[in-house]
């Protein structure tokens, strides 16, 4: 590994050389560009398994809209879920860079695959572990975490409803406290791995009552895979993530324990919204993964591709494409990754969050399109994965947030 850099005299001590436990009268905690050994042995065998085992089938589970058991049990086994979780629970403990290197890498062959690892951590695990209690974490992470195919769980999280998506105060499911026991009832839409034979629990965001300001009350239950009056039916027809499960959830008289509370009622708004900054982060990764694959798909067509006598990445208007796509690419990485950091560190990540997942997803739709220009009439066809990065990266833009709802974020947290 390369000798670490100091560089904290070209940035400010106030952004980067401190953390929440560090107080500024102590050692700094310095940003390094180098990733760990670790990371580096992570990254390496995420892409070999992508590019080996991932690559061959994602054609045809694409176009048979096929969730793959097998796959998310072997990713599973590489260890990709409870990346940044501590081992008590059956996690890695490698942290939150670890666990974006992973969805990145994943996202450079095939979207669907990121995306069930994605939302399995950020979206599945995340609530539980930030927010449940010791009970619920003992019961539910070794199974979330668990690296024994057979033993494998995915955890889902509801949160979007029909007539409530960007405007997520619209919900209209409830949840009332019946005799010990939560009596849930409404429905949820476009939640991933939430239908798949290995799911194992759905965080349900409901209303259970009222403040006393007299706004609703939401708060987050756990409802375990099979419970009576639970009903998951898997989507079909997506235009992309068709190897992804999707799922729309009912809830009729569905009723589960009291202690399925998850954290202190009345507090599930603010878990929603602190697992959806987390989840920009892995939106932001696969945006960044998705480039990565379409740019170095169209680097090689490019270099291979011969028109007027000699490769089309001679000709300036392809070459600068290119050079344009490496220089986002870069930039991207690089606002991701330092989001992710201050995340490990326990320091305000928020803003750089809804700023990756904004570029990161802007920058993939414009790496995607010239990708797919670069290869002309082909970059249509089925039989070439930029057709397929093409779709997978359009929900980007949508999904944890649509771009327009974080730019409201972003000018609000700047003051606007």
């Amino acid at each position: 590994m390369a000798e670490v850099q100091d560089f904290s005299q070209w940035i400010p001590s106030d952004d980067f050389a401190t953390t929440e436990a560090n107080p500024k009268n102590q050692e700094a905690t310095v940003l390094s560009y180098d990733l760990t050994d670790e990371q580096e042995i992570l990254r390496k065998s995420v892409r070999d398994f992508a590019q080996d085992v991932i690559k061959p089938q994602a054609h045809d589970l694409d176009e048979k809209e096929s969730f793959s058991v097998k796959i998310t049990q072997q990713m599973a086994e590489l260890g990709l879920f409870g990346l940044f979780v501590s081992e008590e629970y059956d996690g890695t403990d490698m942290g939150y860079v670890a666990y974006i290197i992973a969805v990145e890498e994943l996202a450079r062959v095939d979207g669907s695959q990121a995306a069930t690892v994605a939302a399995g951590n950020s979206l599945g695990i995340g609530p539980i572990y930030y927010f449940g209690n010791e009970e619920q974490k003992r019961e539910w992470l070794p199974q979330l975490c668990a690296t024994e195919g057979e033993d494998f769980r995915l955890a889902a999280f509801g949160l979007t409803e029909p007539n409530a998506g960007s405007d997520a105060g619209g919900s209209k499911t409830t949840a009332t406290l019946e005799n010990g026991q939560w009596n849930i009832n409404g429905s949820k839409i476009f939640i991933t791995n939430s239908s798949n034979p290995i799911a194992g629990v759905t965080v349900v965001q409901a209303i259970t009552g009222k403040r006393d300001d007299g706004k609703k009350e939401y708060s987050c239950i756990l409802v375990p895979a099979g419970t009576k009056g639970f009903d998951p039916v898997t989507m079909h027809g997506k235009l992309m993530w068709r190897a992804s499960d999707t799922g729309e959830l009912f809830f009729e008289d569905c009723r589960v324990d009291e202690k399925n509370l998850l954290g202190d009622r009345g507090t599930g708004f603010h878990q929603m919204l602190q697992t959806l900054d987390g989840g920009r982060l892995s939106i932001a990764a696969m945006g960044l993964g998705c480039a990565q694959g379409a740019y170095e798909a169209a680097l090689q067509y490019a270099g291979e591709r011969v028109q007027f006598g000699k490769p089309i990445s001679k000709n300036q208007a392809v070459a600068f494409k290119l050079a344009d796509m490496a220089v986002e690419i870069e930039a991207a990485r690089n606002m991701l990754y330092k989001a992710c950091w201050l995340k490990e560190q326990h320091r305000p990540y928020e803003q750089l969050a809804a700023m990756s997942k904004l570029y990161c997803s802007e920058v993939s739709r414009r790496v995607v399109h010239s990708a797919v220009q670069i290869h002309g009439g082909y970059g249509l066809m089925k039989e070439y994965d930029v057709e397929r990065f093409y779709r997978d990266q359009r929900l980007l833009e949508i999904g944890e947030g649509t771009s327009e709802v974080q730019r409201i974020v972003i000018s609000r947290q700047i003051g606007c």
